[in-house]
């Protein structure tokens, strides 16, 4: 049984930090390249960042220089440091984990920024 669980969302105001958190389990995490996807109302989901299996990471342009993504293979977690945050931000974010075609969705948590 796969099961990815977020955690770590919340309401902020702009200018402020949230540290996502996503547990793995049922899987091989070290094996798995992971990323954190968005998705706000009216909008398709958007690839925030992502982290390969040997470390490598990817941003999208709106989130650079921001937010850090980064992961813990003995904790089997993976987690997204936001930092400045806008209100451009505010989406359910949720963590992927892939290998080749597989692929595993947790639920989401919530990420509200507004004054």
């Amino acid at each position: 049984q796969v099961q990815l669980v977020e955690s770590g969302g919340g309401l902020v105001q702009p200018g402020g930090s949230l540290r996502l958190s996503c547990g793995a389990s049922g899987i091989i995490f070290s094996i798995y390249a992971m990323g954190w996807y968005r998705q706000a109302p009216g909008k398709q989901r958007e690839l925030v960042a992502s982290i390969t299996t040997g470390g490598s990471t990817n941003y999208a342009d709106s989130v650079k220089d921001r937010f850090t993504i980064s992961r813990d293979n003995a904790k089997n977690t993976v987690y997204l440091q936001m930092n400045s945050l806008k209100p451009e931000d505010t989406a359910v974010y949720s963590c992927n984990a892939r290998r080749d075609v597989i692929n595993f969705w947790g639920q989401g948590t919530q990420v509200t920024v507004s004054s």
